[in-house]
């Protein structure tokens, strides 16, 4: 760890919010992070933050990150990969995959034979260390490098190993519902406005809430009924509300918003 340094092959949104994540908690400095994209100049003014060192190309990324994470588009990872494949496969390099939508077996003709590869797909929050890293059981990393991808991305995200025919499900739950969240937040916020709350208090009330709905439930185990229903005293003002929001399909609007990804 001491020494570990990271690689990331595309610094777009999520290679930011991991990076941003992993400094901030202390894992490792700015200073040994580096990174490459597409523009620059727009990766120097986005590397500057968190002192990550811009380099110009993926064949240095590569040569020079003990941990090489490929945050790149599902259309790029062919001609990405093809002129870096010998570096990738150094023995004492692991490869992380962060791009949507592959396994595996996509790798089986892009990378060299032997390359230490894991797939995982983080979400969003994992910039401020409340991630989570939807994982694949199957790798092909050595025990030691998968005892440091823990050690490393444990500190930010709840790491969940899947086989792969549950990784899509799953990222689809933890990678596109803090959106929805997101609304649900936004739209408790404008009911609060809508009584007189100031917007900043009502943002402010609907995020702790979420977050600390979220927290008793993993500090407890409660599942997440019964926890509805401590709160719902019979004849009480919340069970009005949870009868409105199961009247206007609630509860099913969610589920069809998975499917709709899901393709169910």
């Amino acid at each position: 760890m001491d020494e570990l340094t990271i690689g990331f092959i595309g610094y777009g949104n999520m290679a930011q919010a991991m990076a941003q994540g992993l400094v901030d908690a202390g894992v490792l400095p700015g200073g040994r992070i580096v990174a490459c994209a597409n523009h620059y100049g727009k990766l120097v003014e986005n590397t500057r933050k968190l002192g990550v060192r811009p380099l110009h190309s993926a064949q240095e990324v590569a040569s020079a990150a003990d941990m090489v994470i490929l945050a790149i588009k599902p259309g790029q990872t062919a001609r990405v990969c093809g002129p870096i494949r010998k570096e990738l496969a150094d023995e004492d390099r692991a490869v992380i995959s962060i791009v949507g939508g592959f396994k595996m077996d996509d790798y089986a003709d892009l990378l060299e034979q032997g390359t230490h590869l894991i797939c995982s797909i983080p979400n969003t929050p994992i910039a401020v260390g409340k991630g989570i890293m939807i994982t694949q059981n199957e790798d092909t990393l050595t025990d030691d490098q998968r005892r440091l991808f823990d050690q490393v991305f444990g500190r930010v995200a709840l790491i969940e190993r899947l086989g792969q025919d549950l990784t899509s499900v799953a990222t689809t739950i933890a990678g596109c519902a803090p959106a929805y969240t997101a609304m649900y937040m936004e739209a408790l916020a404008d009911a609060g406005v809508k009584h007189g709350l100031p917007r900043a208090v009502a943002y402010q009330l609907a995020a702790r809430m979420a977050e600390g709905t979220g927290a008793l439930y993993m500090a407890s185990g409660t599942i997440p009924a019964a926890m509805k229903d401590a709160v719902c005293s019979p004849g009480g003002s919340t069970i009005r509300g949870v009868a409105a929001l199961e009247k206007s399909g609630f509860r099913g609007s969610v589920i069809d918003a998975i499917d709709a990804i899901e393709g169910s």
